[in-house]
């Protein structure tokens, strides 16, 4: 398999991600506030609880599995197994989220749904985040669809 630009960006995307994410658990209350975790993650952190770190070390964990996916992908490390199964997979939950991720928060009534209201650029931002990255994934993985193909499904 060739490299393929595309899924290398969303590799160090993702991986970007999942480092910000354990930056939260290092930087404490303030940067999860800052990443949009929400005042109830913020303040549990600041009680010293440990659902926050092992929220954010879960979503650093999938997005460093991400990662290795777009790079395997890509072909800058070995074949994982189900590659453009999980490629498929990581492109849509990326772009669901980045269309669906502004109607969830106005249309279901939970609190920290209802605290994502009051700060819609946080989530336009996210959003559009998400789009870019699913973008990467899905311009990459279609790209090397053949050999990806090739192997396994």
């Amino acid at each position: 398999m060739s490299n393929n630009k595309y899924l290398i960006i969303a590799g160090i995307l993702s991986s970007l991600g999942a480092i910000l994410h354990l930056g939260m658990i290092i930087g404490g209350p303030d940067w999860y506030r800052f990443f949009g975790a929400g005042e109830g993650m913020a303040q549990m952190a600041e009680k010293g609880m440990a659902y926050p770190a092992i929220a954010a070390a879960s979503i650093a964990t999938v997005l460093f599995i991400w990662s290795a996916y777009a790079f395997s992908g890509a072909g800058v490390i070995k074949r994982l197994p189900l590659l453009k199964t999980g490629l498929v997979v990581i492109s849509i939950i990326f772009i669901i989220r980045a269309l669906f991720g502004i109607a969830l928060v106005n249309y279901i009534d939970h609190p920290y749904y209802n605290e994502l209201q009051a700060r819609p650029t946080f989530m336009v931002v996210t959003s559009l985040i998400c789009f870019i990255y699913g973008l990467f994934y899905i311009v990459g993985t279609v790209k090397n669809w053949s050999t990806l193909s090739a192997k396994s499904t």
